[in-house]
C-alpha cells in the first residue's frame, strides 16, 4: 500500500517535477514513510477508474483509425488483464506483467505469436498512460519483444491451382479463385467488393483495405473471363460481387469463403487450402520473378516493408541456383 501511495504522490506531481526531482521525491516518501503503516481508506481498487481510462484509450486508438475489429481486441486484451491481476492499472508493475504472460501461456497453451501480440497491446496502452501521464512510466519498458519460431509458410504450387481451377464446380468459386490468385487481395476486402466495383476493361478494381485505405489491384485475363461468366449467369439483383450460391443470395461472408475453399480442399486432396495462402502464393511468385519489393508492398496495401518481406519466400530451388552462380 505504500508503493501505491508513493505511485499517487509522483503521478501527481508530474506537470510539476522534472524526472531528477521526482526521483528524489521518491526517496524521501520511501524513507518518510518507512516508519509508518499506511491503508487505503475505502479498501479497495476504483474499478470505475480502470474503465474510464480503458476507455479513452480506445477513443484514442479509435481516432488513430483503427478498426473497431481491432479495438475489440484492444479491449478485451486490456480487460483480461486488468480483471486477472486485481490491481488499479496505475499500480501495475512489471512484475505483474511477466506473472500475467507466463500464466496466460501456460493456461492456455499460447504460441509465442499470441503472447507477443498481448505484449504489444499492453506496450500500447501503457505507452499511452505514460504519454498522457497518468503514469510515471510503463511497466512493459523492460518486457522485451518475444522471440518467434519463423516457419516457412506454404504456397499453392501451379500444380494445385490447376487443380482447384478444373475442380471447381460452380462459376462463382472459379472466380474466386482466379481473383484471389491473381490480385493478392485479402479476403475481407474481396467480400466487400460489388459489381460495380470492377472495371473490367482495365483489368482492375479499388479495394478498402487495413485502416479503410484504398487502393488499386490488377487481375489477369483469366480471372476476367471467369468473373464475367459468373456474373452472367447470375438472376439474382444484389449488388455485392460475390453471393451465397443459394436463395436468397446474400453477400457472402469471410467464414463462407473459407469454408467453401475448406470443402474444395478436403475434396481435391490439396493440403491447407484458404485464401490467405493465395495472396502468399502472389507475393512468393512475384519475388520470384524479379518483382521489386517495393511495388509488391504497394500491391498488397502493406505499410511497413518488412510485413511484405515476411509474406514473400525466395524458392529454395533459386537459392540453390544463386549460391551455384555466385559462390559455387
Amino acid at each position: 500500500m505504500k508503493e501505491n501511495l508513493i505511485l499517487d504522490v509522483m503521478q501527481a506531481m508530474l506537470k510539476h517535477l522534472d524526472n531528477a526531482k521526482l526521483a528524489q521525491l521518491k526517496q524521501v516518501l520511501e524513507q518518510t514513510l518507512t516508519a509508518y503503516d499506511v491503508c487505503r481508506n475505502d479498501g479497495s481498487v476504483k474499478k470505475g477508474d480502470d474503465e474510464d481510462l480503458i476507455e479513452k484509450f480506445i477513443s484514442a486508438k479509435r481516432i488513430e483509425g483503427c478498426s473497431e475489429k481491432t479495438l475489440k481486441y484492444y479491449r478485451v486484451t486490456i480487460d483480461t488483464l486488468v480483471s486477472n491481476v486485481g490491481k488499479n492499472v496505475k499500480y501495475i508493475i512489471t512484475e505483474d506483467l511477466r506473472k500475467y504472460l507466463t500464466v496466460y501461456q501456460n493456461t492456455h497453451q499460447s504460441s509465442r505469436v499470441t503472447i507477443d501480440n498481448i505484449r504489444r497491446i499492453l506496450s500500447s496502452f501503457f505507452s499511452w498512460l505514460e504519454d498522457e501521464d497518468y503514469i510515471i512510466k510503463s511497466p512493459v519498458r523492460r518486457i522485451h519483444k518475444v522471440k518467434t519460431i519463423k516457419n516457412l509458410k506454404d504456397t499453392f504450387s501451379d500444380e494445385d491451382l490447376e487443380k482447384m481451377r478444373d475442380g471447381s464446380n460452380e462459376l462463382r468459386d472459379l472466380a474466386m479463385i482466379d481473383l484471389l490468385a491473381s490480385t493478392g487481395m485479402r479476403v475481407g476486402e474481396m467480400v466487400l467488393l460489388n459489381k460495380d466495383d470492377i472495371n473490367f476493361s482495365e483489368r482492375e478494381c479499388v479495394v478498402l483495405g487495413k485502416g479503410a485505405k484504398e487502393r488499386i489491384v490488377y487481375f489477369d485475363a483469366k480471372a476476367k473471363l471467369h468473373l464475367q461468366r459468373y456474373l452472367n449467369s447470375r438472376t439474382d439483383d444484389n449488388q455485392a460481387l460475390f453471393v451465397t450460391l443459394r436463395a436468397p443470395y446474400e453477400r457472402i461472408t469471410i467464414g463462407g469463403v473459407e469454408h467453401r475453399f475448406r470443402e474444395i480442399g478436403n475434396r481435391l486432396n490439396i493440403y491447407k487450402v484458404h485464401p490467405h495462402k493465395f495472396r502468399r502464393t502472389l507475393a512468393t511468385v512475384a519475388i520470384d520473378k524479379g518483382m521489386p519489393i517495393e511495388q509488391l508492398q504497394q500491391l498488397l496495401g502493406h505499410q511497413r516493408i518488412d510485413t511484405t518481406l515476411h509474406y514473400a519466400m525466395v524458392k529454395q530451388s533459386n537459392v540453390k541456383a544463386a549460391h551455384r552462380k555466385y559462390i559455387g
